[in-house]
């Protein structure tokens, strides 16, 4: 029997270690006081609220402030918008992104230097906010879904972290092989690398995803009509504008109104804004560090 060598941690150590727990146990709780004070917030009396009665727990718990929400034709259209511009925009930026990254990873691809230089310009040089809107309206672009689609149709820096993770992780002698055997390299492509390439293909759509679901500044640039409005300008107009949707005020009493309801669903039209993305994100968890890492570190 072999007895096991352990190292003790020194005093100094266990006391720099005690600090960086403390330190990250206050800054646990001030991300996490406002998230518990806006979730039970929308959950208690509007009364309670406007007397600052909510602290930490929910005071006079109600749902009624939801209700109004799922009422509201604004919101469920604003629902609706956020989910189309989410999900077709994120499936446009990855094939976008993939199909740039793959063939600037390969060594043989000419002048891929030059494509590269070109695009790390855009990084640190933009034309601005009207030319950018002058060509969306050239486009015939203004006041349609493309608008919030095509002007981010993949994003620089996912293209230089995929590019390297097809570099480093995917090796070269597997193409040979599959070429040896009559694979080209669009079947290639499909059959081997992208699913070799899920924990960066998880990465990336968290990314774009939560981008188009937070997007309210290209909408409030390029869109007009009510019907194509996302979430976010939505939420922008009640929580900036107070331009609270007449159907959720309707939805309440005159008593509930009188004691500041309006404030309890700015509260709840928060909660319901980031549902979605807090969904989302426990499916990709377990991808999202290897991904970032391998991607970012290597090469």
């Amino acid at each position: 029997m072999f007895r096991k060598n352990t190292i003790k941690d020194s005093l100094g150590d266990r006391i720099f270690m005690l600090c960086i727990y403390l330190f990250l146990i206050i800054v646990l709780c001030a991300v996490l006081y406002p998230l518990l004070f806006i979730i039970s917030s929308s959950f208690s009396s509007s009364r309670a609220v406007v007397s600052g009665s909510v602290w930490l727990f929910p005071v006079d718990f109600t749902t009624r402030a939801y209700a109004a929400i799922f009422n509201s034709k604004q919101i469920m259209m604003g629902y609706y918008n956020s989910i189309v511009y989410m999900v077709f925009g994120t499936m446009i930026n990855l094939l976008f992104t993939v199909l740039i990254a793959y063939p600037l990873s390969q060594k043989h691809f000419y002048g891929r230097g030059v494509v590269m230089t070109m695009m790390m310009a855009t990084v640190f040089f933009g034309g601005g906010l009207i030319p950018d809107y002058l060509l969306v309206k050239n486009l015939g672009l203004l006041d349609t879904r493309w608008a919030l689609w095509l002007p981010g149709a993949f994003g620089v820096f996912n293209v230089i972290v995929a590019r390297t993770f097809f570099q480093t992780s995917i090796p070269p002698e597997m193409q040979e092989a599959a070429q040896i055997d009559g694979c080209g390299d669009t079947r290639y492509l499909v059959s081997i690398v992208l699913p070799l390439s899920k924990p960066i293909l998880a990465v990336m759509t968290l990314f774009y995803a939560v981008g188009h679901w937070n997007a309210f500044f290209s909408a409030l640039i390029y869109l007009r009509s009510e019907e194509l409005f996302p979430l976010q300008y939505v939420l922008r107009n009640i929580l900036i504008l107070n331009a609270t949707d007449p159907e959720m005020m309707a939805a309440s009493t005159q008593e509930m109104r009188d004691q500041g309801f309006q404030q309890v669903l700015k509260y709840a039209v928060i909660v319901a804004a980031s549902l979605p993305v807090l969904l989302i994100y426990p499916f990709v968890q377990r991808h999202f560090v290897k991904g970032v890492m391998i991607g970012s570190l290597k090469g």
